[in-house]
C-alpha cells in the first residue's frame, strides 16, 4: 500500500554542522540517521513537554525532516534561535517535496528518499518524493494501519506543551535516546521513566457506536479516566489512565470503547 499525506511536510538541514547541531535538540540518536535508515525524534519544551516530532531521513549532504506541514516554518524558526555559531542551514522545502507511507510490500520509488519506518516493524516506510507516485491506498486506511498498531501521530493525539513522551510510546517505540547525552527537556523525560511517574498511556480503542469527536471525555463506571484522540472508522486513539487499559468496556459520549493494548506496550500497574 502507498499513499500520499498532504499534511506532511519536510524541513531541510544541510551544513557540516547538521549532525551536532540537532544532537542537542531533539530526544533521539540523530547519528543514527543515515541514507536508508531513519530516526524518529521529538522536540521538547524546555520543561520536557512534547512539541513536535518528526521523522529524520538523511541523504549525503543533508538531513531531511519529515514533520507535520503545519509545523514546517515552526521548526524552522524554533531550531533556528539555537543554530549560534553553527554552520548548517535550515529550509522549509515542503512546496518542492510531496510526503508519502507505505506499508505491506515495499514500495518501488525511483529517486525518492525512503527509509523503514523505526517504530515497529509492520509500521512500513517512509518516502519523500520530489515527483507523484502512484497510489492505492487512502490517507484513511493509512491511519486504521498505525491506530491498530499503536503508534502515535503527532497532534491529533498528543497536545503541544501538555503531552510527555513516554505516555505516546516514545521508550518502547523507539523514539528517546538514553545513552547520548544532553538535549532539550531531558531532565522530565528521564525521571519519568526512572522514577515510575507515568499515570497515563496513549492506547488504541476499537469504538462499538457513532465515533465520538476528538476531545470527548472517556469514564468508567462513571468515573472520568481518560480523553479521546483521532479517530477513523471503527477504531482511535485514546489517552487513558493505566488503571482504565485492562478494562473490558469504557464509555464516551454515545459509544463504547474497548482498549487494545498493543503488544509492544510495557505497563507496570493495570
Amino acid at each position: 500500500m502507498l499513499v500520499h499525506l498532504p499534511d506532511r511536510g519536510v524541513v531541510e538541514i544541510s551544513g557540516e554542522d547538521r549532525v551536532s547541531f540537532l544532537q542537542g535538540l531533539v530526544s533521539n540518536d540523530v547519528t543514527q540517521a543515515r541514507p536508508g535508515q531513519a530516526v524518529w525524534a521529538a522536540m521538547l519544551t524546555p520543561q520536557g513537554k512534547w512539541q513536535a516530532d518528526f521523522f529524520i531521513l538523511a541523504t549525503e549532504d543533508a538531513l531531511l525532516l519529515e514533520c507535520e506541514r503545519a509545523q514546517a516554518a515552526w521548526l524552522v524558526k524554533t531550531l533556528g534561535r539555537y543554530k549560534l555559531r553553527a554552520k548548517v542551514a535550515l529550509r522549509d522545502v515542503s512546496d518542492a517535496h510531496a510526503v508519502y507511507v507505505a506499508w505491506g510490500q515495499m514500495p518501488q520509488t525511483g529517486a525518492a528518499v525512503m527509509a523503514a519506518d523505526p517504530r515497529h516493524p509492520h509500521a512500513g516506510w517512509r518516502v519523500i518524493a520530489t515527483e507523484a507516485l502512484p497510489q492505492n491506498a487512502s490517507v484513511a486506511d493509512w491511519h486504521q494501519h498505525r491506530i491498530a498498531l499503536g503508534l502515535p501521530d503527532g497532534g491529533r493525539d498528543m497536545e503541544a506543551e501538555k503531552s510527555v513522551l513516554l505516555e505516546a510510546g516514545f521508550d518502547e517505540l523507539h523514539g528517546v535516546s538514553w545513552s547520548k547525552g544532553c538535549y532539550l527537556g531531558q531532565e522530565l523525560t528521564a525521571r519519568t521513566k526512572y522514577r515510575g511517574l507515568l499515570k497515563r498511556r496513549l492506547v488504541p480503542v476499537r469504538v462499538m457506536g457513532p465515533l465520538p469527536e476528538a476531545g470527548t471525555p472517556i469514564t468508567h463506571h462513571g468515573d472520568e479516566v481518560g480523553t479521546l484522540r483521532f479517530g477513523v472508522g471503527g477504531m482511535a486513539m485514546a489517552l487513558l489512565r493505566l488503571e482504565a487499559i485492562g478494562a473490558v468496556s469504557l464509555e464516551c459520549g454515545a459509544a463504547v470503547l474497548m482498549p487494545q493494548k498493543p503488544e509492544w506496550m510495557t505497563i507496570s500497574a493495570v
